[in-house]
């Protein structure tokens, strides 16, 4: 039997499982689920090591957070072959990766995250059901009333009914279910006048997706995969936007535009102590085998390890062929196809700096993504369906273009903080990149407030932000603070018998929710830091 709680939470992502964990804390029962069977969404069964900002050691994000990251460093300071040097490291990056200065192992994040949820779960407050899928919602005028449930493992359906609904989905996918007003792709500029969207809105103009996936080397072996069905497809296909075939070391800059050469090296001789992992100085993806690198055999004991593991999201294997939400089982497919291409290539024609093609000695890595074939279980979805909220979030509020290199957009109703440079991959529309620089920002939360429905919140992707800003709220820090304030702003309504729309609209009421983020450690607004 599933109880019935006070708080549903629909996805098991960062999102959701930091909204779990605030709508226990505050003493409310919660039911979250998950399609996947591991819950941790980009950090887990997406495979995906954190993106961050600068200061992200220092402050700019929420206290759990904090807690989350320091439990990935001290699991492997507790468990693994570590150099007493890099032990001692309060900064420990278990991977020594370009991308974060926290690259580490999907399993490594989903066992911590299992711990912080553990106590919720032994108490009877929380329950977690992995492998099941929203299928329906049944909603009165303006309210959620329940979920239907489906278990994937043997389609059993279950209907939830819960006080309060929070759609932590990868894809926005209970909004759609529950009639939630919502955007999909791309709004026209006329809406909200931003310089960097179309002329015309583009509802299919999506962010691609990638399948991600684990690889270590082993010179002088073999592993070499069975040719992918649709490998002729990929190894001939050349975006107009590309400076060769896509299937190839040379891509353009995000920044620039400009075509780059990559490299790659598997195990380099570096040793990853001397890894600097700042993006804003600079973005660390010319070199790819070290990008993003979720395990170091150097940070070890002599032999502890044979190879480095490295982590596959690359210009490479992005897929932006159709759009995933709407036709997400032939885009997955597609996108697997692709993923397994790459590393077709990778092990058959990838040139050398030897002058040879290949790298056969390539290992999938099945055991670090819980997989048969060494995929992550779940594409890593960038762009979700985004609620019509009571606040959009514009390029008017985030990018330095428009508001200057010391430029802020203060909010009334800040919830949270978040900085990343406005980060769009190629898109389902045709566009490449379009990458912005942007200001340290706030969370407002009338962007987490649908204009219309009671109780239904977004804990994830699926804030008031556009298809250009969505691009620097997707990432892990942003996505953990939005659920997180999702689950904590449900339960102080539960408590105080008020709705969402009176806590943001209201000085006085969002002034005692304000100290019940504050109390929980939830950074609502930037210290004066420079140089972004």
């Amino acid at each position: 039997m599933i109880p019935e709680p006070d708080i549903l939470v629909v996805g098991g992502g960062l999102g959701g499982v930091a909204a779990a964990l605030a709508a226990c804390r505050a003493g409310r029962s919660v039911v979250l689920t998950e399609e996947t069977d591991w819950i941790g969404g980009q950090l887990t069964s997406q495979a995906v090591p954190p993106d961050e900002h600068p200061w992200v050691e220092q402050f700019g994000t929420t206290a759990t957070y904090r807690r989350l990251r320091e439990g990935i460093r001290q699991y492997y300071r507790q468990w693994y072959p570590l150099r007493a040097e890099a032990a001692a490291l309060t900064d420990l990056n278990p991977g020594a990766g370009r991308v974060s200065k926290l690259c580490h192992e999907p399993r490594v994040a989903l066992a911590v995250l299992e711990g912080m949820l553990a106590p919720h779960r032994a108490a009877g407050r929380l329950t977690v059901l992995t492998e099941h899928r929203p299928v329906a919602a049944e909603t009165d005028n303006d309210v959620v009333r329940a979920v239907t449930l489906e278990d994937l493992r043997d389609g059993t359906r279950r209907t939830v009914p819960a006080r309060y609904v929070l759609d932590a989905t990868e894809t926005g996918e209970l909004l759609h279910l529950a009639g939630v007003e919502h955007v999909n792709g791309a709004e026209s500029r006329a809406e909200f006048d931003e310089p960097h969207a179309p002329d015309r809105a583009q509802p299919g103009n999506q962010q691609g997706i990638t399948v991600c996936f684990a690889l270590s080397h082993h010179e002088g072996e073999d592993h070499t995969i069975d040719r992918p069905a649709d490998y002729d497809f990929w190894r001939d296909y050349k975006p107009d936007f590309w400076p060769g075939p896509l299937l190839g070391f040379e891509a353009p800059d995000p920044r620039t535009l400009e075509p780059v050469p990559r490299t790659f090296e598997p195990n380099p001789d570096l040793d990853p102590l001397a890894v600097s992992a700042d993006q804003s100085a600079d973005a660390g993806d010319k070199e790819l085998w070290g990008f993003r690198r979720i395990l170091a055999r150097k940070l070890h004991t002599d032999g502890a390890f044979d190879s480095d593991i490295t982590l596959v999201n690359w210009p490479l294997n992005d897929y932006w062929l159709k759009p995933y939400i709407g036709q997400e089982a032939e885009a997955l497919r597609e996108a697997r196809q692709l993923s397994l291409s790459v590393l077709y290539w990778l092990q058959t024609e990838a040139p050398r700096t030897d002058g040879g093609t290949g790298f056969p000695g390539l290992r999938p890595r099945p055991d670090v993504t819980g997989t048969a074939d060494g995929l992550a279980k779940a594409a890593y979805v960038r762009e979700s369906r985004r609620i019509k909220a009571v606040t959009t979030v514009t390029e008017h509020d985030v990018s330095i273009d428009l508001l200057g290199p010391y430029g802020r957009t203060r909010h009334r109703d800040s919830v949270g903080v978040g900085n990343y440079r406005i980060d769009l991959h190629p898109s389902t529309g045709g566009d490449g990149y379009v990458d912005i620089g942007s200001v340290p920002f706030e969370i407002p939360l009338g962007a987490l407030v649908p204009r219309r429905v009671r109780n239904l919140l977004p804990a994830g992707k699926n804030l008031g932000t556009t298809h250009i800003t969505n691009g620097c709220y997707r990432l892990h820090p942003v996505e953990w603070n939005v659920g997180e304030v999702a689950g904590a702003l449900a339960a102080h309504c539960l408590a105080e018998d008020v709705e969402p729309h009176q806590v943001q609209a209201e000085d006085k009421r969002f002034e005692e929710f304000a100290r019940v983020l504050d109390h929980d450690g939830v950074q609502r607004h930037w210290p004066d830091v420079r140089g972004y």
